[in-house]
């Protein structure tokens, strides 16, 4: 008894801020639905970030700022590895720190939490990527073939410019679901590990592979590191997702749940990311539709197989299907750590 009253009693150590109790335990458990709550009313706030830059902008300014010093052509393929991880490495570092200071803060008491909340709901992108998605199917009806493009042109990475109406609208829900476990199921998947530490870093590594972790000439050995960690870091938040979307097609109406399933787990492996196609698959079943297939990236042609066995004959119809199920698997995301820690409590 007296030994337990004593630990009991021990002030916090450094460890224990370095490796911070997981946050769907007390006030940051409440902090997170705060959070994902403020997400969902005010996405990314544009009257902030319009004005300072938005945190993901001030990585991607520091990824461009090593890229441009470091990247350089006639070096060797061991050295351009090298200075890629050197590169990610620093980065994450920044963005860690970040995350360090924000919960050295907030540590603080109740009022100083706010810090917690506000990074959580900016890191977290339910709000904005449903917003970036609906656009392509407004502009799709309103403006035609030419106005789907030019709006799905800044979601996805593909020649818009050879999209037809069903191309444009299988890019924009590919986006919604690849995006769904990257912008809102992994960064809620971090802080739940490591807090604002963990979800910063998480950032961080997504955004570098985003802009360096491509295979072409430029980045093929210059961003490998930023890719593969990109992929150790979503390989469990991915399959997350598509057992999320799956229960989501459940629910809603018009989705089928066993359809989204059987169909995630025949075709999730014939993507060529060992991530996205947990959650592409699982949409594609849930809507009965097509996605992936053939398409171009600039003038080259990425002759991928086609995933899930429905309609190719896609339409602004089918996005909006898609985000009534990312809204319904959004809700479902914020609810399994009220889930996890009922269960873990009564354990």
């Amino acid at each position: 008894m007296a030994i337990t009253t004593h630990i009991a009693a021990m002030e916090p150590t450094f460890i224990d801020f370095l490796i911070p109790e997981p946050a769907f335990f007390g006030p940051l458990f409440t902090m997170l639905v705060l959070a994902l709550v403020l997400d969902a009313v005010f996405g990314d706030f544009p009257w902030l970030f319009s004005r300072i830059g938005h945190p993901v902008v001030w990585i991607g300014n520091l990824i461009a700022w090593f890229e441009k010093r470091l990247n350089r052509s006639g070096r060797s393929n061991a050295d351009l590895i090298l200075r890629g991880t050197v590169t990610s490495l620093a980065v994450i570092a920044v963005a860690a720190a970040f995350g360090g200071l924000v919960q050295f803060v907030s540590a603080f008491g109740d009022v100083f939490r706010v810090f917690d909340v506000l990074l959580v709901a900016v890191l977290i992108a339910q709000k904005g990527l449903y917003q970036h998605v609906k656009a392509v199917s407004i502009a799709l009806r309103k403006d035609g073939i030419s106005g789907g493009r030019k709006a799905v042109s800044m979601i996805v990475g593909r020649n818009p410019d050879t999209l037809d109406e069903a191309g444009v609208s299988r890019a924009a829900i590919e986006s919604c679901a690849e995006n769904f476990s990257d912008g809102v199921v992994a960064p809620l998947f971090w802080y739940v590990v490591g807090g604002p530490i963990g979800i910063c870093a998480y950032k961080a590594i997504n955004t570098l592979d985003s802009m360096i972790g491509h295979r072409n000439a430029r980045y093929l050995y210059f961003g490998r590191f930023a890719a593969r960690l990109d992929d150790v870091a979503n390989f469990i938040p991915a399959r997350i997702a598509g057992a999320v979307i799956c229960l989501a097609a459940w629910i809603g109406g018009k989705t089928s749940g066993k359809s989204a399933w059987k169909t995630m787990i025949a075709d999730a492996r014939k993507h060529k990311s060992p991530n996205a196609g947990w959650q592409e698959t699982a949409f594609a079943g849930a809507l009965d539709v097509a996605l992936a297939g053939p398409r171009h990236y600039g003038d080259e042609l990425v002759d991928d197989p086609y995933i899930g066995g429905g309609r190719r004959d896609l339409t602004a119809d089918d996005i909006d299907r898609a985000l009534r199920l990312f809204t319904t698997s959004c809700l479902i995301n914020a609810a399994w750590p009220i889930v996890f820690k009922v269960i873990w409590v009564g354990l």
